[in-house]
């Protein structure tokens, strides 16, 4: 069974930049991985999600900001973000869920089967 352990959110000031790690336990070759983000009040949404080819998509309002890549080696997960907005501030997952070879991860989070704990991430203008 693949556990999940996120790191690296803080508070940073708008136009500052962070990067969230997510170390897996367990096989991960095969899976869909990717950030979720949930502010208060809101439901959770995709930030960006990677697939076991490197298909990468982004939610529209991170593109060009937020980069997600993968460690391999060391079976980790990365989201770079930079140039942050307040509207950025919500508790980060990392996720991961069944792999879909050459096609796209799905972007709702109930597909994703297994979550880590969150990280804060806090953008202040």
């Amino acid at each position: 069974q693949v556990q999940l352990v996120e790191s690296g959110g803080g508070s940073v000031q708008a136009g500052g930049s962070l990067r969230l790690s997510c170390e897996a336990s367990g096989n991960t070759a095969s899976t869909c991985m990717g950030w979720f983000r949930q502010a208060p009040g809101k439901e959770r949404e995709r930030v960006a999600t990677r697939n076991e080819v490197s298909l990468r998509d982004y939610a529209d309002s991170v593109q060009g900001r937020f980069t997600i890549s993968k460690d391999n080696a060391k079976n980790t997960l990365y989201l770079q973000m930079n140039s942050l907005k307040p509207e950025d501030t919500a508790m980060y997952y990392c996720a991961a869920g069944p792999g879909t070879g050459w096609s796209r991860c799905p972007g709702r989070s109930y597909e994703y089967n297994i979550w880590g704990q969150g990280t804060q991430v806090t953008v202040s203008s």
